[in-house]
């Protein structure tokens, strides 16, 4: 399933790693010894060692193990749409971390988790059929009413909360300027040059859009 993922953002963002994400998975114990200070369902490790850069992803086993029972790519709904997002999430991280990096790009937290919440958005959308009501249920159903974890400080709360607001934004754009009107190819364009811009361009673009 990450595979499958990464294939669909990579192809999407005309980017290429060069590597696969599951050769990066680690399951709890690995990750137990590597000791972040926080344990969620997902999450991207980075380890800069001397200059270079190591990755490991961890996305709860019961996630994936649901995604290969219930694949989305056959039908998405409550009994799948949580484990999917999280693994869109994983995936979303990996490559911009990757294509940052041999970039010689800066990455923000800030940016990771606006972009992989327009990739969950993107991603679900296209899954099904692109029209306007999908978006509109899907808008709401990712950004309209967020729950972030207890144990996030403020500063954490802070980032989530900015990118949730500017990537409903940005999804409305969307939806209004081109799944409205059908033109889906001309949306996969824009997608494209955002994902290009650094966090100051994306956010004005999501000012000059809303």
């Amino acid at each position: 399933m990450l595979a499958r993922v990464q294939r669909g953002l990579e192809t999407l963002y005309r980017v290429d790693t060069g590597v696969t994400v599951e050769d990066f998975v680690i399951d709890e114990s690995m990750r137990d010894h590597i000791a972040p200070d926080r344990r969620p369902r997902e999450q991207l490790l980075v380890i800069d060692e001397g200059g270079d850069m190591s990755l490991a992803l961890f996305v709860d086993p019961e996630a994936l193990a649901n995604l290969e029972r219930h694949d989305p790519g056959h039908r998405l709904g409550d009994h799948n749409l949580g484990d999917f997002l999280l693994a869109i999430e994983g995936v979303s991280h990996f490559i911009f971390a990757i294509w940052c990096a041999r970039a010689e790009r800066p990455v923000s937290q800030l940016e990771l988790e606006l972009q992989a919440e327009i990739d969950k958005y993107v991603t679900c959308l296209l899954v099904g059929e692109p029209e306007t009501r999908a978006s509109a249920v899907l808008r709401e159903r990712l950004f309209g009413d967020p729950c972030y974890e207890p144990d996030l400080d403020a500063e954490e709360r802070e980032r989530y909360r900015a990118a949730n607001d500017n990537a409903l934004r940005y999804a409305t754009w969307l939806e209004a300027t081109f799944v409205a009107r059908r033109r889906i190819p001309e949306m996969l364009g824009e997608l494209r040059r955002f994902y290009r811009h650094g966090l100051a361009g994306k956010l004005a673009t999501i000012a000059r859009a809303a």
